[in-house]
């Protein structure tokens, strides 16, 4: 449903000397990606030496894993990501109901840069963007998760306060201490 509320974070900046790895993401979250089944398209960026993937891709133009798929990809090769989203879903939703939509896609989706968030896919609980390399965009309909992220990740921003004419740093950065668990 689109009107479900969503937080998000955007990792960039000097945040960290690679931003679009993903298996720091995993390991801070406990391995949050098991839960879901994911659907990654618009992807630029493969693990070395594997072609199942980058063939399968070039065949479908997307990718389906299983949430244990994906963390065996990542923890195996931890390659940087230099386009893609990663839409994440309950286990029991079915490939061909997501489908039906069209497919998600990093450089040019107007959602991730407004104050009101919005994942892409319709049905998606969660969404992770590399975004050209240089930052990694965190959206969730889960606060809880949106929680655990900025309390285990450094430097990361609130991404509706990133898109803000607003932003203060510092404001944020007292927030951010105001309201640490």
């Amino acid at each position: 449903m689109r009107d479900e509320k969503v937080w998000g974070v955007i990792r960039a900046g000097d945040a960290c000397k690679y931003y679009t790895f993903f298996k720091e993401i995993f390991e801070a979250m406990g391995d949050f990606q098991k839960d879901y089944n994911w659907l990654i398209t618009d992807i630029d960026g493969y693990p070395a030496n594997d072609e199942r993937y980058e063939s399968f891709y070039r065949e479908h133009n997307y990718l389906w894993l299983t949430g244990q798929e994906l963390s065996d990809i990542v923890y195996e090769h931890d390659y940087q990501w230099i386009w893609a989203v990663l839409s994440g879903f309950d286990k029991s939703m079915k490939i061909d109901e997501i489908l039906k939509y069209p497919f998600p896609y990093a450089d040019g989706y107007p959602g991730f840069w407004k104050t009101d968030l919005s994942i892409q896919h319709p049905l998606a609980k969660v969404e992770i963007v590399a975004w050209d390399s240089s930052s990694t965009l965190f959206i969730t309909k889960n606060y809880s998760q949106y929680l655990e992220l900025i309390k285990n990740i450094t430097k990361v921003v609130d991404l509706s306060e990133y898109n803000s004419d607003m932003y203060d740093e510092k404001m944020y950065s007292r927030w951010l201490e105001d309201n640490k668990q």
